[in-house]
């Protein structure tokens, strides 16, 4: 009973915010369906991983309770970076200022070590997206950090390694940032290659820097569409979050 009113009390606080600010929009780039969801540069951003105990929040109900207990509910979230099987992350992951995983420069198989890999991170409350080695090398205070892979778009140039007639199609999302700072999370309702979504980010939403975050575990909740995905176990998670009124 509680959690059915917690839902429902959730759910119209963000669709409230949602009506006011409208985030979330569906998309159609060369016949392939997308939901975007763009936010301002002063939107509060968090990256998640566990509850005070340390437990891996896992979905986002533990996330949207936890939230609460807070006095703040979610407005959108979406899976936030690749994950070992007991959902720690695979690359760097900072939370309140604090490194919790170190950055990852290692080899290996899969598309988190597509080459060039990269960041999304917050700081100052301001969200950025950079390719891995230049996040080393320029050191930016983050507040909040994530690192997956590959990188989508980088410094206007699509991945080297993207193919536009690759028959490799998949759900994917990702997250980009556009020059005026705006932050926009998009998730694939169709399969698309790497090729056409990173495409999406540079020439339809102007973001010079993109990143992807998974593919078959895509997920996202999304309350003033009433979108809400509990198909797989989460590690880290990016969310725009909202104040309950007092």
């Amino acid at each position: 009973m509680f959690f059915l009113l917690f839902s429902i009390i959730i759910s119209a606080c963000s669709i409230s915010h949602a009506a006011e600010t409208g985030p979330c929009r569906e998309l159609i780039r060369d016949g392939t369906r997308y939901t975007v969801c763009s936010f301002a540069p002063d939107a509060t951003l968090r990256i998640y991983h566990s509850d005070p105990t340390g437990t891996p929040f896992g979905n986002f109900d533990s996330l949207s309770l936890q939230l609460w207990k807070e006095r703040h509910y979610p407005v959108f979230a979406m899976n936030g970076g690749m994950y070992h099987d007991d959902l720690s992350p695979v690359g760097l992951f900072v939370e309140n200022g604090i490194e919790r995983q170190p950055i990852s420069t290692r080899a290996g198989w899969g598309n988190f070590h597509l080459l060039p890999n990269g960041v999304f991170y917050v700081a100052s409350g301001k969200p950025g997206v950079m390719e891995t080695q230049a996040y080393i090398r320029e050191k930016p205070k983050a507040d909040y950090a994530t690192q997956s892979g590959p990188m989508l778009v980088i410094d206007g140039k699509l991945h080297p390694r993207f193919l536009p007639d690759s028959d490799s199609l998949k759900i994917r999302n990702g997250v980009g940032v556009d020059a005026a700072g705006r932050v926009h999370f998009v998730i694939s309702k169709d399969p698309v290659s790497f090729y056409a979504f990173a495409s999406l980010f540079r020439d339809e939403l102007g973001c010079d820097n993109a990143l992807y975050l998974d593919g078959t575990i895509s997920s996202a909740l999304i309350p003033s569409m009433g979108r809400r995905d509990r198909f797989f176990p989460l590690g880290p998670i990016i969310a725009v979050i909202g104040t309950v009124p007092q």
